[in-house]
């Protein structure tokens, strides 16, 4: 059981890194005055919004973030 426990502990240090990683990864959501101004190339360009580095980066997020919670509790349940 001991095992079980540190083998889920290392996991969990890694995704907690993993997220970390991620979100400095991801950019900013605002691009400030810029970001204002230019609001009609920003309908323009989100077709193909999906299949962007930050929208990867997000998905991966969630799904880091979601294993990071289950790992959590699988840790409180063994403890």
């Amino acid at each position: 059981m001991d095992a079980l426990v540190l083998v889920i502990t290392i996991l969990q240090l890694l995704c907690g890194l993993a997220i970390i990683l991620i979100v400095l990864f991801q950019s900013g959501k605002s691009a400030g005055l810029s970001g204002a101004i230019g609001g009609v190339a920003d309908s323009f360009l989100a077709k193909n919004k999906a299949r962007t580095l930050d929208a990867k980066l997000a998905r991966a997020t969630k799904w880091v973030g979601a294993l990071f919670l289950v790992l959590t509790l699988a840790l409180l349940i063994l403890m």
